[in-house]
This record gives C-alpha cells, sequence and structure tokens, in this order.
C-alpha cells in the first residue's frame, strides 16, 4: 500500500516555539557616503542556503542549513542544524538608512569561507565567514552543542572599503524593479547583477577578498558586446537605444567554470541569457508563445514574473518560469539546450497551469516544482507537482498549518481562565514570541516583558488578565453569570491579541528547496517550518473531495477494486468527520478521557447525527456505502494501515554502539520538535479517522443490511473490527495527549534521590535512562522519549542493521523523517511488548505525567500490565503513598516472567543466590522499600514473598530476617522475637539474636529483653549478653544488670549472683570513680542477698576469672606486641566462693567507698587494692576506726593503724596552727569516746586521747601495740607522755626499759629502774602492775636484770658526765639494798618452806 509515495501530499511541520525568542546578536553599521532612505518601501522577504555536503553523512555541515529574513534595513541570519545545538547562530543585522532589496541577500560557499553578498538600494557588502569545515572536524562533531559560522561576524570590519562598493548614479538601480543577482567568480571575485534605471543589466565586481585591486562596474548591453566603464557611462534619455521594455523583472545566474550565465526575465516577457564573460546576450526567448492567451499580456508590463533555475550534473539546466496574468498563473518548465558555435534555446519541457491569484514564491528542482501562495482569503497554500510524471498537470496538496481558532468555547461548567490558559498554551498552538508580543500590547508598555520562559509568561499572562479585569469590575457585587461573562470578555480580548500576532508571525515569505536532502522548508516572518510526505490513510483522509474523486485508484493498491472500495470509504469517513460538531465530538474526547467505551460514544454520537440529519448526509453515506463491494475488507485494510503493533524482536534487534558520525543525527531541538510535532499531527488525524471509523461501523450494525454487510454471516467480522478499532483510537489519543503533555522541571536532589533507586533495581545504566539533560523550553514528555532513547535506536536500526535501505551516506530528508515517524510510532505504541517510553519517563522522573499516561491505558491495553503496575507502584512512591505502591508492586508481581521489562528486572547479580523469578522480583522490590524508608511495607511484602519460598529454606531464612530487622526497626519487639524464633539459618537466628539484645539494650526496653521466653536459645542469649557485658564500657551499658535480671527473672539466683559479684570486681578494677565504688558496693550486696536466697550448700560461686579475658565462641584470637599468636591457658585454678567471702568483700567494697568519700583523690587506687593497701590508705587518710574494722574483718594486725595514728600526734604536736585545723576533719571522722572540748582541749590533746582510748581499748600479745607507739615517738626523739608511761610499766616495764636503752635514754632509764626496784619492794608497786611485792609469802619477783646490767654499763662508762655518775652510784646503791632484801626474803621464804 505504499505505491506513489512520490505523488502524494505533504504536511507542513512547524510546532510553535515554546522557548523564548532567539537571541539575536545586534550588529548595526551605515556605509560611509549614504543618506537615510524610508524603510517602508519594500516587503519582507526570506531566503535559505544549503551547504553543498549537508547531505553527507560524514560531512561537518551535514543537516545544517542557513536562513534569513529581511525587513527595510534589517537582515536576520539564522544557521539551522537538524544534528546539533548551535551557538551563536542568530545575528541582526542592521545597514542603516540602506533597505536591502527583497531577494538581495545570497550566500556562496568556497573551500574555506561562506561568504554572504547583500544588495541595498544604494550600496552591495561582502561578509567573509570561515567555513565550518574548517573549525571541526566531522568525526569529532560528538557535542550536543556547537559553534555556528555567525560566532565570529562580530570580528568582521563591515566599513573595510574592500568589502562594500556604492552603487554608482549612473546608470543607477532600477527603482520598479527588486531583480538582484550575485555569485562568486572561479578566482574569488564577488560580483552583483542589477537592473540599471534605464533598462537592461549592469554589473558590479569586487576583487578577491585577500587580494588588492578596484572595483569595476559592467553594463550588459543588447546593443554592443563592448566593455563600458563607469567613466563612458552616459543617461539614457541621450543615449535612447536602450527602451524600458527590457528592465529585468527576475534575475538569475549560472555559474560555469571561468563564465556565468545571467538570466534575465523582463517585463517585455522574453528571457534574455547573457554571457557575463563576453558580455554578450547569447539567447532571447519570447515566453508569451508559451502561453495559451497571451494577447492581453503583450500589451501589460509583466512586472510579477519569476524565474528560478534548477541544475542537475545528469540533466543539465533547467528554467522555470512564472507568467502572472490577472486571476491567473502559469509555470513553464525548459531545459537549456547548446547547440554549435555557442548557440542556446530552450527546450519546453512543460507548461502548468494555477488558478490561485498572489504568488509568494515557488522552488525549482529537476523534477518538480514547490508553488507558495496567498489565496483571496488571505490563507496560504502550498502546492508542488512532478512536471515530469505528472501528465494531468494535478497539483499534490500541502496540508499547511491551520491558525488557532478564531474562538474559544467556553462551557458554563468551565473556568474561563483555565480554559483559555489551557488553549494558549497548549503545545504547537501559538509561539512564546506572539504571546510576549501580546502581553506587551495587552499590558499597554507598562512592563517589559523579555525572555520569559513558558512557565513565567503564563503567570504573567493570567497576572496582566486577572489585573485587566479586577480593574474594571467597579461594582461590590456581580452574579455569578456577570463575573463569568466578563471574564471571557477580557480573556477573549488577550486571546484576540495573541490571534493577531500568531498570524503576522506565521505569514510565509518563503519556500527553501534543498536539493541535496530534498528538504523543503516554508520561511515565515516568526519560524521556520518543513514539508513532510504524508502517509496514505492522512493523505487520503485529509484530500479535499474533488481532488480525493480524482485520485487515481492504481496509486492507493495493486487491487483495483480494493482501491475503490477504500477511497469510497475514505469519503463515507469525511461525510461523519464534517458533519460532527463541536458537541459530538467532545462526546468522544470525554469518553476516552474518562475511560469510556469509545464504541458507546460512537453510538451516542451517531444517534445525535441521524437526529440532527437536516442535509440527508445518512442518506448520502448509505449511497456510498452501496458502492463499497467489501466493507469488511476495506476497514480491515485501513486498520492495518493504522496499526503499529510490533514484536517485541522488531523492536530490541538493533544494536546501540552507534559509530562516532552517527551519534547527534538528528539530535538538535529543531529536529526533535519536528519528528515529535508529526507524530502528534499523524496521532490527530489518525484519532478523527479511528472515530469516524468506529461511527461508521455503529451505522454498519444498526442498517444490518445484507447487502451492505456483504451477508449476515459477516455480522460477527463486524463486530470484530469494532473491537479492533477501539483500541486503535484509544492508541492514537494516548500517544496524542503524550505529544501535548509537558514534561516537568526536576529538581537536582529529586533526579539524584531517582537515580538512587533505580541504581537498587539496577536500572540505572539501561538504555532507556540518561541523564536528564535540561533543554532551553519546557519539552512535552514524547520530545523528552525520543531526545533521550527513542532517536538512538532508531538512528542504530536506519543506519547500523544489514542491508538497510537508507545506510547510504547521502541523506534523504521526505524518506528519512518518513522512516523515523515510522519507527518512532512503534516504539510509542501502547500494545507493543517494548516498554521504552514508560521507562524513560520513569529514569527522567515525570511522575505525574507517567501516572496519568498508565491511568489512560490500563482499562483496554493488557499488554505489560505488570510492568504499568510496577511504574504506578514507583509514582505512589514517589508521592509518599506507600500502601498503595504495595499493592501495585504486588499486582505485578502476577506477570513476572511474562513481560520484558519485568524480566530485565529480575536479571541476578554476579555471584547473587538465582531463586524463582517472582522470589528476584520481590527482592528487588523489598530492596527499594528498604532504601525509600518504608519498614511496614516491608513487612508486609517480605510476608507475602515468604509464601511464594515454602520450598526455598535460604530465600525463607533472608526474608524472614528482613522481616525482623524491620519490626526491630518500628519497635515491635514482639513480632520480632517471632521473626528470630522461625528463621530456619541457625547462623542468621544468631545474628538477629544478637541484634536483638543490643538494640533493646541501647533502647532501654529491657523488660521485653528479659521477658522473652527464648526457647532453645536460652544459653546463645546468656553467651551474647556476656560478650557484650565484657566487651563495652561498665559505665555506660548495663548488660551486666540486664543479665542479672535475665537470671533472676528465670529464679537462677547462684548465676545472678555470680553475675554481679564480676560485675562489681570489674567496677573496683575499671571504674576508679566515687560512682564505680558506688555501684561496686551495691553489686556484692545484690550478690550476697542472691547467695543468701539459696540453700546454704549451695550457697557458693565460681570466682570469676581475673582481667578482662573470657573465652568466649567466635572471638578472635589474641596476639602479643609481635604479631605472634600468644598462648591460651589449657587449665585454670578454680576457687569457690562462700557467702562469708562476699561479705568480706561487701565490707571491703563498703570501706572503700568510704575512702573515697572522705578523700576523692584516693579513688583511683582505692578501686582495686587489698585489705592491706587499703589500711594503709585508711590510716593516712586518718580514718582510724574505719581502718581497725577492716583488720578485724580480715583478721589483720593493728600496728599499721597504731603507728599510724601516734605519727600523727607526733605532727601535731610539731606543727603549727593549720595543722590543728586540718586535724580536727580527721579526729571527727573517729568515734572518741567522752570527747572532751573544753578550751584548753587542743586537736593534739585529743589525738593524744585516741591513742591512748586505742592502746586501752585493743589489748594485744605482749604490750606490741604500746611497743610499737613508743618505738615511733622514741624514734622521732619525742619524750613519752606520762599516761603512756604509767600506762606501759603496768604493761611491761622491762620492755619500756629496753627501749630506753635501744634509744640512749640513761637518765629515763635510770628513773624507771629506781622506781621499778621500789616497786619490786612495795613501795608504788600498783603502778607497775605487780601484785604481789618483794615478801617471803607473797610469789616470786624478778628484775630484768640483763637491760639493767647495760644500763650499769652504760652509766660506768659515761666517766664525763658528773650526773651519769651520780646516777650510776644511786642506783648502785639501791641495787645493793635491793639485793639485800632480796637475800633477807630468800632466805625466810627457804626457812618457811623448810
Amino acid at each position: 500500500m505504499a505505491a506513489g509515495l512520490a505523488e502524494r501530499s505533504c504536511l507542513e511541520l512547524g510546532p510553535a516555539a515554546r522557548a523564548p525568542s532567539r537571541r539575536l546578536r545586534e550588529v548595526a553599521f551605515s556605509p560611509p557616503g549614504t543618506s537615510p532612505l524610508p524603510l517602508g518601501r519594500y516587503g519582507d522577504s526570506a531566503g535559505g542556503f544549503c551547504y553543498r555536503e549537508c547531505a553527507q553523512l560524514g560531512a561537518a555541515t551535514r543537516n545544517r542549513f542557513v536562513r534569513w529574513t529581511t525587513s527595510g534595513d534589517t537582515l536576520e541570519l539564522v544557521e539551522e542544524s537538524l544534528d546539533n545545538e548551535l551557538l551563536n547562530n542568530a545575528v541582526r543585522l542592521r545597514i542603516q538608512g540602506c533597505p536591502l532589496l527583497p531577494g538581495g541577500v545570497h550566500i556562496c560557499e568556497v573551500q574555506s569561507h561562506l561568504v554572504v553578498l547583500l544588495v541595498t538600494v544604494q550600496s552591495v557588502h561582502r561578509l567573509v565567514l570561515p567555513h565550518p569545515a574548517c573549525s571541526y572536524r566531522s568525526e569529532l562533531i560528538m557535542e550536543s552543542q556547537i559553534q555556528s559560522v555567525f560566532t565570529d561576524i562580530g570580528k568582521i570590519n563591515f566599513r573595510d572599503p574592500a568589502n562594500y562598493y556604492l552603487i554608482p548614479n549612473v546608470p543607477g538601480l532600477a527603482s520598479n524593479s527588486v531583480a538582484s543577482a550575485a555569485w562568486l567568480s572561479s578566482e574569488g571575485e564577488a560580483l552583483f547583477a542589477l537592473p540599471s534605471a534605464a533598462g537592461g543589466i549592469f554589473v558590479i565586481k569586487l576583487p578577491p577578498h585577500d587580494v588588492p585591486g578596484t572595483v569595476s562596474v559592467v553594463e550588459l548591453k543588447q546593443s554592443s558586446v563592448v566593455q563600458r566603464f563607469l567613466t563612458g557611462w552616459m543617461p539614457t534619455a541621450i543615449r535612447g537605444d536602450c527602451g524600458p521594455s527590457d528592465l529585468p523583472i527576475s534575475l538569475s545566474v549560472h555559474c560555469l567554470d571561468h563564465d556565468a550565465f545571467v538570466f534575465a526575465l523582463c517585463q517585455d516577457h522574453k528571457l534574455r541569457m547573457w554571457s557575463y564573460k563576453d558580455q554578450m546576450c547569447l539567447m532571447v526567448a519570447d515566453l508569451l508563445e508559451f502561453v495559451p492567451v497571451s494577447r492581453d499580456l503583450r500589451l501589460a508590463a509583466g512586472t510579477g514574473h519569476r524565474l528560478r533555475l534548477a541544475f542537475s550534473q545528469s540533466l543539465g539546466l533547467y528554467l522555470g518560469v512564472y507568467m502572472h496574468a490577472p486571476k491567473r498563473g502559469q509555470f513553464c518548465v525548459f531545459q537549456l539546450v547548446s547547440t554549435e558555435s555557442n548557440r542556446y534555446s530552450l527546450d519546453h519541457i512543460s507548461s502548468l497551469f494555477s488558478s490561485q491569484e498572489t504568488l509568494v514564491d515557488f522552488a525549482l528542482t529537476s523534477a518538480e516544482i514547490w508553488a507558495l501562495w496567498h489565496n483571496e482569503e488571505n490563507q496560504t497554500v502550498v502546492k508542488y507537482i512532478n512536471f515530469e510524471q505528472n501528465v494531468a498537470g494535478q497539483w499534490n496538496q500541502v496540508f499547511v498549518q491551520p491558525l488557532p481558532e478564531e474562538e474559544v468555547t467556553v462551557r458554563h461548567d468551565q473556568d474561563p481562565r483555565e480554559t483559555y490558559l489551557e488553549y494558549l498554551f497548549m503545545p504547537g498552538r501559538f509561539t512564546n514570541a506572539a504571546i510576549q508580543k501580546a502581553l506587551q500590547i495587552f499590558s499597554q508598555g507598562t512592563e517589559r516583558h523579555m525572555d520569559l520562559t513558558w512557565d513565567e509568561l503564563k503567570k504573567e499572562v493570567t497576572l496582566a488578565v486577572e489585573n485587566e479585569f479586577q480593574g474594571s469590575v467597579t461594582e461590590y457585587e456581580c452574579s455569578l453569570e456577570e463575573f463569568w461573562q466578563l471574564q471571557v470578555e477580557f480573556w477573549s480580548k488577550f486571546y484576540a491579541c495573541c490571534l493577531q500576532y500568531q498570524e503576522a508571525l506565521s505569514r510565509p515569505l518563503a519556500l527553501h528547496l534543498n536539493p541535496y536532502t530534498s528538504m523543503v522548508c516554508l520561511l515565515k516572518k516568526g519560524s521556520l517550518s518543513f514539508l513532510v510526505p504524508c502517509s496514505l490513510v492522512d493523505h487520503l483522509y485529509l484530500l479535499s473531495n474533488e481532488h480525493l474523486l480524482m485520485e487515481d485508484d492504481a496509486a492507493i493498491l495493486d487491487d483495483l477494486e480494493m482501491s475503490r472500495d477504500v477511497v469510497c470509504l475514505v469519503q463515507c469517513l469525511r461525510l461523519i468527520g464534517e458533519s460532527i460538531s463541536m458537541e459530538m465530538a467532545f462526546i468522544m474526547e470525554m469518553a476516552c478521557s474518562r475511560l469510556q467505551p469509545p464504541e458507546k460514544a460512537a453510538e451516542q454520537i451517531l444517534e445525535d447525527l441521524i437526529a440532527n440529519d437536516t442535509d440527508n448526509v445518512m442518506e448520502e453515506i448509505h449511497s456510498k456505502l452501496q458502492e463499497i463491494r467489501n466493507p469488511i475488507h476495506a476497514i480491515g485494510v485501513l486498520i492495518r494501515e493504522m496499526d503499529y503493533e510490533t514484536d517485541a524482536d522488531m523492536e530490541r534487534a538493533h544494536p546501540l554502539n552507534m559509530r562516532l558520525n552517527l551519534t547527534q543525527l538528528y539530535g538538535s531541538s529543531t529536529a526533535v520538535s519536528v519528528v515529535c510535532w508529526g507524530v502528534c499531527k499523524i496521532a490527530t488525524i489518525r484519532f478523527l479517522i479511528c472515530r469516524d471509523l468506529l461511527i461508521l461501523q455503529q451505522l454498519l450494525l444498526r442498517l444490518g443490511d445484507p447487502v451492505v454487510l456483504g451477508g449476515g454471516q459477516l455480522f460477527q467480522s463486524q463486530q470484530d473490527l469494532l473491537h479492533r478499532t477501539s483500541p486503535l483510537l484509544l492508541s492514537y489519543y494516548l500517544i496524542r495527549w503524550a505529544s501535548q503533555c509537558l514534561a516537568s522541571d526536576v529538581p537536582v536532589d529529586t533526579l539524584e534521590s531517582n537515580l538512587q533507586h533505580l541504581s537498587v533495581l539496577e536500572l540505572a545504566d539501561t538504555t532507556a535512562l540518561t541523564t536528564h539533560k535540561l533543554v532551553s523550553s519546557p519539552q512535552t514528555i514524547v520530545e523528552l522519549f525520543f531526545r533521550e532513547v527513542a532517536r538512538k535506536h532508531i538512528v542504530s536500526r536506519l543506519f547500523l542493521q544489514p542491508n538497510a535501505s537508507l545506510a547510504e551516506t547521502s541523506l534523504n530528508w521526505p524518506q528519512l523523517i518518513t522512516a523515523i515517524v515510522a519507527d518512532f510510532l512503534p516504539l510509542l505504541w501502547p500494545s507493543n511488548p517494548g516498554f521504552l517510553f514508560p521507562e524513560c519517563l520513569m529514569g527522567s522522573c515525570q511522575y505525574t505525567q507517567l501516572q496519568e499516561y498508565i491511568r489512560l491505558l490500563q482499562p483496554w491495553c493488557h499488554v505489560n500490565m505488570g510492568s504499568c503496575c510496577f511504574m504506578m507502584g514507583r509514582c505512589y512512591l514517589v508521592m509518599g503513598e506507600g500502601h498503595k505502591a504495595l499493592d501495585c508492586f504486588c499486582q505485578a508481581a502476577s506477570e513476572v516472567g511474562r513481560e520484558e521489562f519485568l524480566d530485565r528486572l529480575i536479571q541476578p547479580e554476579e555471584g547473587e543466590m538465582v531463586s524463582t523469578p517472582r522470589l528476584q522480583y520481590y527482592n528487588k522490590v523489598l530492596r527499594l522499600l528498604d532504601m525509600v524508608g518504608l519498614p511496614e511495607l516491608v513487612i508486609q511484602l517480605a510476608s507475602l514473598a515468604i509464601m511464594e519460598s515454602a520450598d526455598d529454606w535460604r530465600s525463607q531464612a533472608t526474608l524472614r530476617t528482613c522481616i525482623f530487622k524491620h519490626h526491630l526497626d518500628l519497635g515491635h519487639n514482639s513480632e520480632a522475637y517471632v521473626a528470630l524464633t522461625q528463621n530456619p539459618d541457625p547462623s542468621r537466628q544468631l545474628d538477629c539474636l544478637r541484634q536483638l539484645v543490643v538494640v533493646l539494650c541501647e533502647r532501654s526496653q529491657l523488660q521485653d529483653l528479659v521477658e522473652f521466653p527464648y526457647v532453645n536459645l536460652h544459653n546463645e542469649v546468656v553467651g551474647i549478653i556476656e560478650s557484650h557485658a565484657r566487651a563495652v564500657d561498665l559505665m555506660t551499658h548495663n548488660y551486666y544488670e540486664l543479665l542479672y535480671a535475665f537470671h533472676i527473672y528465670r529464679h537462677n539466683y547462684r548465676k545472678a549472683g555470680t553475675v554481679m559479684f564480676e560485675y562489681g570486681m570489674r567496677l573496683g578494677r575499671e571504674v576508679r570513680t566515687l560512682r564505680g565504688l558506688q555501684k561496686q558496693g551495691n553489686c556484692f550486696l545484690a550478690a550476697i542477698n542472691c547467695l543468701r536466697l539459696i540453700r546454704p550448700e549451695y550457697a557458693w560461686i565460681v570466682q570469676p576469672a581475673s582481667g578482662a579475658v573470657y573465652e568466649r565462641p567466635g572471638a578472635s584470637p589474641k596476639r602479643s606486641h609481635d604479631g605472634e599468636y600468644t598462648a591460651v591457658p589449657t587449665t585454670r585454678q578454680i576457687e569457690i566462693l562462700e557467702l562469708e567471702d562476699l561479705e568480706k568483700e561487701c565490707v571491703l567494697a563498703r570501706i572503700r567507698l568510704t575512702l573515697v568519700q572522705h578523700d576523692l583523690s584516693t579513688a583511683a587506687v582505692a578501686g582495686s587494692s587489698t585489705p592491706e593497701e587499703m589500711v594503709a590508705l585508711l590510716v593516712r587518710a586518718g580514718l582510724f576506726d574505719t581502718a581497725i574494722t577492716l583488720c578485724q574483718t580480715f583478721k589483720l594486725p593493728l600496728t599499721p593503724v597504731f603507728e599510724g595514728l601516734t605519727f600523727k600526734c607526733i605532727k601535731l604536736q610539731l606543727g603549727g596552727e593549720a595543722a590543728q585545723a586540718e586535724a580536727w576533719d580527721w579526729l571527727a571522722a573517729n568515734q572518741l569516746s567522752a570527747l572532751v572540748t573544753t578550751k584548753e582541749s587542743s586537736a593534739t590533746d585529743e589525738a593524744w586521747r585516741l591513742l591512748s582510748s586505742y592502746l586501752e581499748r585493743y589489748p594485744s600479745q605482749n604490750s606490741l601495740y604500746h611497743r610499737c607507739v613508743i618505738n615511733k615517738l622514741l624514734a622521732h626523739g619525742i619524750p613519752l607522755p606520762n599516761w603512756l608511761i604509767n600506762s606501759y610499766k603496768k604493761v611491761d616495764a622491762a620492755e619500756l626499759l629496753r627501749l630506753y636503752l635501744n634509744y640512749d635514754l640513761l637518765e629515763e632509764a635510770a628513773d624507771l629502774v629506781l622506781e621499778y626496784v621500789d616497786a619490786v619492794l612495795g613501795k608504788g608497786h600498783q603502778y607497775f602492775g605487780i601484785e604481789h611485792p618483794l615478801s617471803a609469802t607473797a610469789p616470786m619477783v624478778w628484775l630484768p636484770y640483763t637491760a639493767i646490767d647495760q644500763l650499769l654499763q652504760a652509766l660506768q662508762e659515761s666517766t664525763t658526765n658528773h650526773y651519769n655518775i651520780m646516777l650510776y652510784q644511786k642506783l648502785h646503791e639501791k641495787l645493793e639494798d635491793y639485793h639485800q632484801k632480796v637475800s633477807l626474803a630468800s632466805r625466810d621464804r627457804l626457812y618457811r618452806h623448810n
């Protein structure tokens, strides 16, 4: 059905630009010697230039061209590219006071330069620019943005005399002709051919731009071939040999190697050909010979004639001439034929007629003519014809883009503002420039609106209209109806303003035909549009009735009868379409939008058509249907032509490793918008065709005529076709919606978040997802898809597949645009298995658009249902509706393994355990939900997945672990415990248990932790808590207390006691603070309480190991400082502690606390000190009572206590007032019996009293304590207090004597001996503790003779001391006396004994 493509009609694709107007660089200059002229003399004009290599795949200028518009003295130059975004590609050149001639812009291409030749009414100019091929090597053009040829235009010196020349007054420029031609000679000279004021042509020649030279002016005259320079010219009136009838009204040049043929179409209807080199007229042809009715024309000047040239290497030079006549026109095509001896003639090829009034422009190729008119209604008409093949002279239509509707219908249930804004800002209707200009006028110039983005413009428009509206409402109250009416009035006023500017900017100025790529463009005042071939279905539907009736049936189908059936069928559709009112059309639109069956809407529209059939359209349709031989088959052909359903292999068959020079092919915003607007136009037309086809099918069913239906047995076939047409209509509705739906701008953080989600799903590297690039204008989601994904697929499919029909070096625009659109539609087609479009929307964060897309798709499309559910779930997830997302994810699970997108989603990673597809899917979704932070949903989904994994214990373990983790995160402790106990993997179970213990401890939820039953896990729990208790800081974690509570809860008191005792021991070693000692005391008390709860025979514990080294299962081996493994002790002495031992430890702990409370500085050493060390610390601190208690508890001697107290007494006695004041502190800490607080009492006295009381209270064997006290005093040279001497005399006078002697206190020793002897003899014996003095009847008495002898010896030896000699004599005498009495008493005793 693709026959006759070349002779089909075309569509204009000119999407309204949504970006702010291109910022033009302004360049203004005035040539010296010119005088300002009025600017309104000539109308606006436009033209284009294409590079010679623009069709070559490997060229730097591929798909690039230049277009321009002129208005007065201003020239706007824009370079366009279909592949790359061109930077600095637009410039506005103003030659002040010198209006440009219409068509006075000529661009020539040489190897290294692009030369722009300009013709104004006063001057000619040459601009030389570097050629793009010199700036870029084609194989390196991989960037999406490159510099334009106009980047360096600001560096040109426009006043350089070598590059401009003033048109001389003689011969002068003809005032009533705008013809001009310009070209470059083979030597690089710039030549300008202009009509002279007196008729004929003169040529200005500028020397090459890089060679110095002079300007010359040459006149081409029919009467002479002699060159006439400017100095030799004379006014025409004097010369009189050249009448104005040969005034050129259209000039064209054909360049040869060393010559140029100048063709002049003159107002005398003759075509003259000049050789510039020979300055000779080589040919004159009277064109009226080819015009049927030429009598009237011969008398009138041919001011409306046009001339175009087309050259083909194979066919030679073609000339196209438009002969203008009132109310008609004629195109004549000639071929230039050369004969011998340089004689030339025209070979008439074709004459073509047209009835249009005003020709704006036409373009010629060696086979076609493209023409642009304005008709009587000032509407644009574009047609083309192949003059070689089309013998009948039948022009092919170009369906130009209509202007927006003149009025917007606002229903009473609609808000005027929303309705107008939706219509104004619907992509493709109004350009940004038109709305900005209208806004400027509507705001009465109060504000300057420049370079507003699409969204900013929408806000400004709303503000401007609302402000105008608010300012006009003078009454405080008005009815809703009046308010609504006023809104409509102001919005329609603004809309009319927009429409006016849109019409002005849409006015076509010229056609631009690219002979290399066969691309035809329509150049307008404010935009550019492209003409592309129309597909056969659209071509038939859009053709006007007269054209459709003349359509050659053989050009449609090979089967002539079927061709007629299809044409008749399309005529019926046209009749239905023309009869449908706006309200009827709205019924179908609403049905599609509200997801209602289109068949029902079609039935309702049909009923309305029948009810309102005043023109007997139904009868006409019925009669047309009678002409169709096989309507079912014809409808089937039409449906097949419009259906783009393909298989998955076709969509993903092509590789994406594109060659370098293809990476940017058709990647520019211009190409993207053209392709996507083409898709939108096709979808719009096809939607109408399907709508009308549905109505027609409903009509066929209603008629039920066997003749029409071709037999009753085909009724079912008709029903089948009806159900095939309905999805087709909905598919095109969806594609049209997507083509008009704008993509949202996405914040960077959203993009980054999305990328994280996609990396979790492992979709970030797929072909459908690339980094979202920002574009200058708001793009539709279809443009986004084409730019990011589809273009690469299509280009690689067209160019890289083996034997691809388009894989050639030359680019043909009509074929390529048709192929691209034909390949793009299947990628958008909803019922195809490929899922690239929704995937691209997801990757680009277009969540709102994706939701609406799936909403419109789901009720009727049964392909990729699971993938759509997954996408909807992703959208809900981003929108914060987690439960809806989970429902969608669960629905999608049923399609896993059946859909291509879901299959890619579940591809396992390297080394990942492969499970069932559905479990892999659940795993991916669980990761996604986990990343988003929705633990409740993770639990729900994991619970669902467990049911799927009944036979897979590894997956069960993973899922149970997942459920445990998230229950724990949520604080569902009981549920977390249940999940833990159900885990089939022991190692994972242990990990979970460990995590449960740590987390609940951190949260202080210890009651839950203690009360869980831990069936078969009791030892593991204890081991975990113990290992944590021994591994972490004691003061920040309470694992010991937890373990104590754990054992107490289970009535295991011995273990509880062991735990607390170990805790206390470690506190003493590791936490050397007051708080640590307080806790230590409490720990020992708790341990004692535990043991007291046990029967006495079991009230014991094992002494915990010293240090912090414990053998824990799974603990890493310990190493020494040199890295070697340390030897683990094989056996360890086990020590049993009973209740009494614990009580001792408790006393020690309490005493430590007492010490630290008294003196905080001792905390660092008190914690782990032994009882002996503690005694020393207590004595130093002055806590003698406490020290004595400790000594008694641990059965230690009190010697250190007495020595310490004695030393303190010595210090007090020798110290000053400061020592006295300080002493009261420690004295107060000891319990003094009968404390004396008189004025005379001092701290020293109290200290001595305390020492005295201790000596009395704690007697010792052999008076050890007295001796150590006296020893201490005497060692420090302190005289012994009387009470101490008297006290010790009673206890051990002999030892006192020895001490005196040890310290060389002879006098005190002598006095003591004298007193002692007296006491033995009975004088004061009670002071020495002697119960019975010397007597024959009393027990025996004795004296320490050894010590006395030592004393006597010492006194005897100190002969120098007179006092000692006296003492010696006195002592000697006393002993003599004693001996006598002893002797007497001994005799008496013996006597009595005998």
